[in-house]
C-alpha cells in the first residue's frame, strides 16, 4: 500500500509551469478521481444554466434525446488529451473533434471563456468543501496552465492567466447571465434524469434532493428548481465532507482510475474511437466562431 501522501510528496517534487500535465493527471486519476468527476460533471451542469449556452444545447437534441451518449461523448473527449497528452496523437484527435462540434455553430466567444472558468473554479471549489484535503498553490497553479493549453488548442482567446482571474470571469459572468430559459430547463431535467438513473429506481427521489441540496441559490433560481429544506442541505453537505474524512484514512491510489474505466459510461461496452466520437451537425461550420484554433486541431 502507497501513504496517503505518497502523491503529494511527488508533486511537491515537480515544477507546476513545466509538469502541468503530469501534476493534473496525477490530480484527476490518483488522488481525487471521484471528486474531479463529480465536480466536472457539475461544472458543466452549471453552464446550462446560461441562456444562450442551454437554449443552444436544447436546440441541438442531443442532451435531451440521447443524454447518455452525449454525456459519455463529453466525458471522453475530455479525458482523452488528459489521459494520452494535450499533444499526443489521442489527445490531438479529440480536441480536433471538439473544435469540428463547435465549428458548426456560432458561438459566442465569452461562452467559450465561461465554460473553460468552470473547469478551474468548480472542483476547487468542491475540494475546498468536501475534497479529502485541498489542494495545493502548486496544484491550483497546475490546474490554471493545464485549462489554459487546453484552450488555447481550442481557440478560446483572452483565457485568465491566474486562479483569481478565472473566479473573476466565472461568478462574473454568472451573476450576469443565469436566467430562466425553456430550453436550459429542459437540458437540466433531462441531465438530472440521467444521474438519478445511476442508482436503483428506490433511490430516485433522495438522489434528486441530493443534487438539488449541493446547488447554490442562483443556479437553483435559474432552472426554476425548489431548494431543499435547509437541514436536507446540512445533513447532503456533511455526507459529503464525512465521505473525505474517511478517505483521508485510506491509501494513496497505485493504480490510476480514468473516465473509460468509470461503470457510469455506458455508451461504448466494445470500445470506441476517439474520431467517432461526438456529434456530426450537417451543413458548413460557420467560419471561426471563436477565434483561430490551432491548425493542427482545427
Amino acid at each position: 500500500m502507497l501513504p496517503r501522501t505518497h502523491w503529494q510528496r511527488h508533486i511537491a517534487r515537480l515544477d507546476p509551469e513545466a509538469d502541468f500535465e503530469e501534476i493534473y493527471r496525477i490530480l484527476a486519476a490518483h488522488e481525487f478521481p471521484w471528486d474531479l468527476h463529480q465536480s466536472l460533471s457539475f461544472a458543466l451542469f452549471r453552464t446550462y444554466a446560461v441562456p444562450s449556452i442551454g437554449r443552444l444545447l436544447a436546440e441541438t437534441g442531443e442532451l435531451v434525446q440521447r443524454t447518455q451518449k452525449r454525456y459519455d461523448d463529453t466525458v471522453l473527449l475530455l479525458d482523452e488529451p488528459l489521459r494520452t497528452g494535450l499533444h499526443g496523437d489521442a489527445g490531438r484527435r479529440a480536441i480536433r473533434r471538439i473544435n469540428q462540434m463547435h465549428g458548426a455553430y456560432d458561438i459566442d466567444p465569452a461562452d467559450m471563456r465561461y465554460v473553460l472558468s468552470t473547469f478551474v473554479v468548480v472542483p476547487k471549489r468542491w475540494l475546498d468543501d468536501y475534497g479529502w484535503r485541498a489542494l495545493s498553490a502548486a496544484e491550483v497553479r497546475a490546474s490554471v496552465r493545464y485549462y489554459q493549453e487546453l484552450g488555447r488548442l481550442m481557440g478560446v482567446k483572452d483565457v485568465p492567466t491566474t486562479y483569481d482571474g478565472f473566479a473573476e470571469l466565472m461568478d462574473g459572468y454568472e451573476a450576469r447571465h443565469f436566467a430562466f430559459d425553456e430550453g436550459s430547463r429542459r437540458v437540466a431535467d433531462a441531465t438530472m434524469r440521467l444521474l438519478v438513473g445511476f442508482y436503483p429506481a428506490v433511490l430516485s427521489r433522495p438522489v434528486e434532493v441530493f443534487s438539488r441540496a449541493l446547488m447554490d441559490p442562483p443556479l437553483l433560481a435559474a432552472f426554476g428548481f425548489r431548494r431543499p429544506p435547509r437541514v436536507v442541505v446540512g445533513a447532503a453537505r456533511a455526507g459529503l465532507r464525512a465521505r473525505g474524512r474517511v478517505e483521508s484514512l485510506m491509501p494513496a491510489r497505485r493504480r490510476p482510475l480514468h473516465s473509460p474505466d468509470l461503470p457510469r459510461i455506458r455508451s461504448y461496452p466494445a470500445g470506441y474511437q476517439v474520431d467517432a466520437l461526438g456529434t456530426f451537425p450537417r451543413g458548413c461550420p460557420v467560419p471561426q466562431p471563436f477565434g483561430a484554433a490551432d491548425p493542427d486541431t482545427a
